[in-house]
Formats: structure tokens, sequence, C-alpha cells
């Protein structure tokens, strides 16, 4: 009987789903049969009024109004908060998660969103035996609280901040691993070598290509930063993604440029693209910052959400992996700045983004669950009625102290 993987995602954002999705598919490149693999939306399905509605409300609220994001995301990154806070949400959605539970059983339960960490959790709490407990923390450096629940059997973290921030949480060490963000086993296998990937995509083989990417969205200035970039009259070309922005695309296509430039839509060749690529201009999302790591594509970073990737920047300006420049003018200055250090300048910050590659994360995940998926099932030790009521008590005094 094959071994049954429930991945616990939300649509908040590209990351969660594409991280299950690596994970999923590292699994099944590796044991085929031997492993069957579900994935849930917690939010979406399992969850009442607002929660339901998060994978809309989260990219709203992003691209509208970041500073009350980051004043929410602070606010509620303690240990004591972000308890607090998930257990109230956790009173709305109880009925739902224990439904999910039994609709959805398995050998392992991998969590790979923050706030539905503790809400798997506690659900599974309160079954007479639960099966193992994985969480692999898809952001990369500015964890939140929520991602870091004790009772979980095996925490797995991109880097060294988020295992201190998890020693902070109060986590043993030995229940966490350094892992790195997952990435899908395929995107290495698709980096061609920058000649072939050029030739196939019908880029110019002599100049230097600086690649623009906004999300799948194409929010964010990215018009305003080619434009600034475009103002310098460099000696390169502009590959920009405008995603599923076709009003973005439309603009861009209609401009004047000073130099070659492509543009397209949503893409799915990435892989192929970053190789042709000498200089990635981006915000501060993990999954690319990743992505860009395994290339060799240093990063011109020109925007972060506030909290949640702030940390992101430092870690790849610290490791000269890139920049930040968080206006279009800055941007332009550190383009300019790049290319004026010919191919010898560009090489050396390409082996400087390639250091902080982990290429192998997906496949010591996929093992990592592979491995507690053959664990048996944990007696919980059920509370009692009494003590459960108790503790709900104890939960609406902390709501209320926290209103006060």
């Amino acid at each position: 009987m094959p071994k049954r993987v429930l991945f616990i995602m939300s649509d908040t954002g590209g990351g969660h789903r594409a991280a299950a999705e690596a994970i999923r598919d590292a699994l099944i490149a590796k044991y085929g049969d031997e492993v069957q693999c579900q994935m849930v939306d917690g939010f979406r399905h399992y969850s009442p009024f607002p929660f339901k509605y998060m994978p809309e409300f989260y990219p709203w609220l992003i691209n509208h109004s970041k500073s009350s994001w980051g004043v929410g995301y602070k606010l509620s990154n303690t240990r004591r908060r972000a308890k607090v806070a998930a257990q109230a949400i956790y009173l709305t959605a109880e009925k739902r998660l224990k439904r999910m539970l039994r609709e959805y059983p398995a050998d392992v339960v991998v969590s790979v969103h923050s706030v539905l960490t503790h809400l798997a959790m506690q659900a599974m709490m309160a079954q007479e035996k639960r099966p193992p407990f994985v969480v692999v923390v898809t952001d990369l450096v500015s964890t939140h609280m929520f991602w870091y629940d004790r009772r979980a059997d095996r925490t797995l973290v991109p880097t060294l901040p988020a295992l201190e921030r998890g020693l902070e949480a109060g986590i043993k060490a030995e229940q966490m691993r350094i892992t790195g963000l997952p990435v899908h086993p395929q995107f290495e296998k698709k980096l061609l070598d920058k000649a072939v990937a050029r030739q196939q995509l019908g880029w110019d083989a002599n100049l230097p290509a600086i690649l623009m990417v906004g999300g799948g969205e194409g929010m964010g200035p990215l018009y305003k930063v080619a434009r600034a970039i475009n103002s310098r009259k460099l000696k390169c070309q502009l590959i920009i993604i405008a995603g599923r922005n076709k009003t973005l695309k439309e603009k861009l296509e209609e401009s004047d440029w000073n130099q070659p430039v492509k543009v397209y839509g949503f893409v799915t060749d990435m892989p192929k693209l970053m190789a042709a690529a000498d200089i990635l201009v981006t915000k501060a999302g993990p999954a690319t910052i990743s992505e860009a790591a395994i290339a060799g594509l240093p990063l011109i970073l020109f925007d972060a959400i506030p909290g949640q990737e702030e940390g992101n920047v430092d870690f790849v300006v610290e490791n000269k992996a890139g920049e930040y420049a968080p206006t279009p003018k800055q941007v332009a200055d550190a383009a300019q700045q790049w290319l004026s250090e010919g191919a010898a300048g560009l090489k050396r910050r390409s082996d400087a983004a390639r250091s902080i590659a982990k290429p192998n994360a997906v496949w010591e995940i996929a093992e990592e669950i592979w491995e507690y998926a053959h664990k048996p099932a944990i007696t919980t030790n059920r509370r009692n009625i009494l003590k459960d009521v108790v503790e709900r008590s104890k939960l609406l005094n902390s709501l209320q102290s926290l209103t006060d």
C-alpha cells in the first residue's frame, strides 16, 4: 500500500503551492507508485468567512497596503501573540479542519504555510492518534512565529537565521534541520548553456541580458524601472516578464526603447530565461531568490514585502549575491555599474549568487518526509473536555488582554 502524504497549503501567494508541488514531484520521482500525495488549500476549503477568502485578500493587501501588512506582521510576530492569533482562528475553523483530516487520511502531514501550521497541529492533537507532522518553512529568512510549533515532529528550514528563529520559539535544535528552500526538481535539469538558451529564445548572442520579473501578476513598479534603465542607453538587452498583466504588456510593447527589448506575458520556461540572462531585476521573493541562486544569476532587488521579505534583502546583499535598489533610479544606477565591470564582473557576481544555492534541498526534504511517512502513528493523550474548556477560557482572556 502506498504511503499517503498530505500537503497543507494555501494560495496566499504562489510560493506555498510551488513548494508543495516541488516536494510532491520529488517524492513521486524518487518513490514512484510507493507514494500517494494530496494537496489541500486549508484556507479556501476548510476555513469559514473571512479566512476562506485569504487567497484573494492576501495579494490585494500586499499590492494596495503593504505598510498595513508590515505593521500587522510585526505586531503578531511574538510567541505569545502568534499563539493567541492562531488559536483564535482555530476556534472558528475547528470542525472544518477535523473534517479535512478525516477526508484525507495520511501517513504523514506536511505544512508549507505558516498560519496553517498551528491549525493543522491543533486539529491532529484532537485525535486519539495522529500521523507524524513535518513543517517545511517556505519563507527564507524573516520567518514569522506562526511557522514554529513545538509539537511538530520535524521542522525543515531554509537558512541559519530561520533555524535561530525556531530556537527562539522554543523548538529544540534536534527537531530542526537546514535544508534550503524546495525548488522544483526539474528546474536545475532545465538550465541550459547560456549560448544555447539564447539561441532558442532568439536573444542577441553578444549583448548582456537584463531579465526583469514582477511576479506572475506583473505587479510593482516594473514599467518605471524598465524606463529608468532605458534612459541610460546601456549596451544591453532588456527582457521583461509582464506576467498576466495584459495592460502592462501592451504598454511595454508600445514604448520606444534605446536597446533591444523582448516583452513576455506569463511564462512557464523560467529556467531557460534565467540561464540566458546575466542580471535579474525583481522583488525579494524567496522562491525567485532560490531559483536565481541555482542559475547563478545575480539579483538587483527593487522591492520587498515589509517584515516578511526584509531579511531576504539582507541575506542577498550580505552574501554579495545582489544589491538592493528600492527606486527606479537606484536600479538603473546598479545596472549601469554592473555592466561597466564587464564580463569578469558579471562572472564574479554570478559565482557569488551560486554560492548561496541549495539545489538538493527538494530531494533532502522529500527524503525526510518519506522517513516520517514510515513512522507509526503517535498517541496524543487527548485532554479531557473539562481541560479543553479551561484552555478556551484562557484563550478568550488572552484575546481580551491584547485588545485592552
